[in-house]
């Protein structure tokens, strides 16, 4: 059974991790993704690190299912080749610094010249106006202008840090491949193909809003210096292993209270109401990590489950490959790739009942469909020899 976006052709533009890992996304899920590449190397992480075979993990987690074909489209013979493969294709993806594309000569006027109902997908750092606009953009940056990086310090008067994920790039490629299907449905429906700009600064600024920008919310209200709640983390040692515990609301506190044997702590009047234990956060969670500093992770974890207490183990990264939870959900997938052999990945996350989302093939090598692609688009042999003989 094919994917629920069977039947829907997706021309990429993109490179790194923001545009790719929407597409991949999309791929996954039965679209055909046709990534068009520079045949001088392809997409930078090509050539990241932590590789095997000379193909690097980075590259291959963020364009599995896809089909490469690589063009220099500094030649006018590749950008018209280019344009037949659009004609053919439901969406067309960059992610260029603003003003690039047009430059090119692949602008939405251009596309919508070959494909009338095209949606066309612009995807940028910071977005196509303002002071900000023309800069370089790595996931640090977004970090730092949106508030995440004062956020993840805890408080605004506290030297910034930045999450150690990159969290704006992967964020930024869920959003797409959300508004790419969401163009689809309202194309389906009888809009136009429409144009599809987003910036990572605007995804991780919308992100943030629900849970972090409480105090900025009110207009009418001064906006106070943000201060840090706690800087104990909801990580706590036993005499084995870390395990974090989190508890919200009063059935849950009772509930920690009596599994830590700790029946003096529901009498304390700074823990009498959820308010009150977080305007006490740092004497409540200093005082669970007392006691669970006593006894074992193995022996705390069963204790708080069966009291119903919100808890788990934490895990290395090569831990989660064997827990149990992870084997159960069937999240890591191996398969095998024809240059890097066996690898492992994480599956598509959302699962479809009667269109299975299933990886269609491994990430593809550089130009390995370049003149299938071509020959589909309906370029004669010659002329696709013409563009392949001198591409690397």
């Amino acid at each position: 059974m094919p994917g629920p976006l069977a039947g829907f052709r997706i021309l990429d533009l993109t490179a790194m991790v923001s545009g790719p890992s929407a597409t991949m996304l999309l791929a996954d899920q039965g679209a055909e993704v046709i990534k068009l590449e520079n045949p001088a190397g392809g997409d930078h992480t090509r050539a990241s690190a932590n590789r095997r075979g000379g193909v690097s993990a980075n590259y291959l987690h963020n364009n599995r299912s896809k089909r490469s074909v690589a063009l220099d489209l500094k030649r006018p013979e590749a950008k018209a080749a280019l344009l037949r493969i659009a004609a053919r294709c439901d969406v067309f993806v960059q992610n260029f610094r603003p003003g690039v594309i047009e430059r090119m000569g692949l602008g939405e006027d251009a596309l919508r010249a070959v494909a009338p109902d095209i949606v066309y997908v612009s995807i940028s750092g910071f977005g196509e106006a303002g002071p900000f606009a023309q800069k370089p953009v790595y996931d640090p940056l977004i970090q730092a202008v949106s508030g995440l990086a004062s956020i993840q310090a805890g408080a605004d008067d506290l030297p910034p840090r930045l999450v150690r994920t990159i969290i704006p790039d992967k964020l930024t490629g869920v959003v797409a491949a959300q508004a790419i299907t969401a163009a689809l449905l309202a194309r389906s429906r009888g809009a136009p193909g429409q144009h599809v700009r987003l910036a990572m600064l605007d995804a991780v600024t919308a992100f943030l809003w629900g849970s972090d920008m409480g105090s900025q919310t009110f207009v009418d209200a001064a906006i106070p210096q943000q201060d840090a709640a706690s800087f104990i983390d909801l990580i706590y040692a036993t005499t084995t292993r870390h395990i974090t515990v989190a508890v919200q609301n009063d059935r849950e506190w009772v509930a920690l209270c009596r599994a830590l044997d700790q029946p003096g702590w529901l009498e304390d009047p700074r823990f009498a109401t959820p308010a009150l234990r977080q305007t006490h956060i740092n004497e409540r969670l200093a005082l669970i990590q007392s006691a669970l500093a006593t006894r074992s992770a193995e022996e705390w974890l069963e204790v708080l489950t069966a009291a119903a207490v919100p808890c788990a183990p934490v895990l290395t990264r090569t831990e989660t490959l064997t827990h149990p939870q992870i084997l159960a959900n069937g999240i890591v997938m191996e398969s095998e790739h024809p240059q890097a052999g066996r690898i492992r990945q994480a599956r598509p996350a959302a699962r479809f009942s009667a269109t299975p989302a299933v990886p269609q093939r491994p990430a593809p090598l550089l130009g390995a469909d370049t003149a299938a692609v071509l020959q589909e688009a309906g370029l004669t042999a010659a002329e696709i020899a013409a563009l392949t003989e001198n591409a690397a």
